[in-house]
């Protein structure tokens, strides 16, 4: 059966040798007592590099101190044999490899792709001064070295240090996490193509592909959450502003039609989505948020719509979906001056269900998961049936709506200046 709880690693305590002759280490767990330590095989701690250097570190130092003692004990001659043999011991050979970085390859004629560049920079650090979510990943030696060519022309992002206790139910994607548990289907967010969980085509079709699987298999709901400080930061901004200095009009249609495609899937999805955003829900990452139908909130995180600040109009039906739970004035401070609303304001607006402490969030979600997949699916289904069943047509009409409009603006001038006016902004922060 699949684990239904998230861990966190807190330290390596000791290594050793399965009978197959591969490497295990044994995992203290934040939160959890020496007692509930569990071996587990390298490859499942492949986020887990700095852990397994201090151990290895750790380790070194007191052989090299227990073999100074011995020495000190016998013979110059048994002192020499024993130092040798703790020269070929199996420790000295398992620090890791540092992970190889790749440099961009691609054109730097543009002084819109100079601006990217220095906007990519220097705009990491903004969302990363938070613990990260815990999470659980799968992957053999094959995967790892597949995660290690798909990272190497990423910069790496030392914020995504988080567990990988496997469970036999794990799926591996390159941006999102699967978790097939019992009675529901676990989607987390955990980008390597962008930064923040932000949204990019490659993003969202993995969304989609995850979405439809769960969709037709035994799956009685979704569960949307994300791995790191931050649930999603909306678009990728960087990633869409590459692509325009090659063919603006062209790019604007295949981003526009991605979102289309993208926002279509939660309006078409029978089954109920469950949201947990454990931190900051930006642009299309908050204006999502209405086509699911339970959305818990951490305590820590916020939401915000600033589409006006960088060029670029509302999506994600929030033009229809912000003023039938919040109503129109409220509607229009978040979607035409940006306005940041908390998780309780959020709460209280209808745009969040629940808020939950940070320290209890995970379990509080898990107990409420287990709650609604024991109900009836066909209860669960035809529920949401009703409750939607006047909205459908009208979420498509606005989803082609505001599709139409981004890329009408896109494919603009005065949405590329836009655009480039609030890079340098953004790049001026800094």
């Amino acid at each position: 059966m699949a684990s239904e709880e998230l861990y966190e690693v807190e330290s390596i305590v000791d290594k050793r040798k399965n009978k197959k002759g591969k490497t295990e280490y044994l995992v203290r767990w934040k939160g959890y007592d020496s007692e509930d330590d569990t071996w587990e095989p390298e490859q499942h701690l492949v986020n887990c590099e700095e852990y397994i250097h201090d151990f290895n570190r750790r380790h070194t130092e007191k052989q090299k101190e227990s073999t100074l003692t011995r020495t000190n004990r016998t013979s110059p001659n048994n002192a020499r044999k024993q130092i040798s043999r703790s020269t070929n011991s199996n420790f000295s050979k398992t620090t890791p490899k540092s992970l190889v970085i790749g440099k961009d390859h691609e054109s730097k004629n543009s002084q819109l792709f100079a601006a990217s560049q220095k906007f990519r920079k220097n705009t990491a650090p903004s969302l990363s001064n938070r613990k990260n979510m815990d999470l659980a990943k799968s992957g053999g030696a094959a995967g790892k070295r597949k995660f290690l060519d798909d990272r190497r022309d990423q910069p790496f992002d030392k914020r995504l240090r988080f567990s990988v206790r496997q469970t036999e139910s794990a799926y591996r994607y390159r941006d999102i996490v699967v978790r097939k548990q019992d009675g529901f289907t676990h989607i987390l967010l955990s980008t390597k193509s962008s930064e923040n969980n932000s949204l990019n085509p490659e993003v969202m079709k993995e969304v989609q592909s995850a979405l439809s699987t769960a969709a037709a298999d035994d799956s009685k709901l979704v569960l949307l959450s994300a791995v790191g400080s931050v649930f999603c930061c909306g678009l990728d901004f960087i990633y869409f502003i590459r692509r325009l200095t090659d063919d603006r009009k062209r790019e604007s249609t295949k981003m526009a039609e991605a979102i289309r495609n993208f926002v279509n899937t939660f309006i078409q999805f029978k089954k109920p989505i469950i949201v947990a955003v454990n931190g900051p829900a930006i642009g299309l990452g908050a204006s999502i948020l209405p086509l699911c139908d339970v959305v818990w909130a951490n305590e820590k995180a916020w939401f915000q719509t600033p589409y006006t600040t960088f060029g670029q109009s509302p999506d994600g039906c929030s033009t229809v979906m912000f003023p039938k739970i919040m109503g129109g004035a409220s509607a229009n401070e978040m979607l035409l001056s940006g306005r940041k609303l908390t998780a309780q304001e959020a709460c209280g607006k209808g745009l969040v269900s629940q808020v939950f402490w940070p320290g209890t969030f995970t379990q509080e979600v898990m107990v409420r998961i287990k709650e609604l997949a024991s109900c009836n699916p066909v209860v669960l289904e035809e529920s949401k049936a009703l409750v939607r069943c006047n909205m459908k047509m009208e979420l498509e009409q606005a989803n082609e709506r505001e599709c139409e409009v981004l890329k009408k603006i896109w494919g603009s001038a005065q949405g590329m200046d836009s655009m480039l006016k609030y890079l340098q902004r953004k790049i001026d922060e800094f």
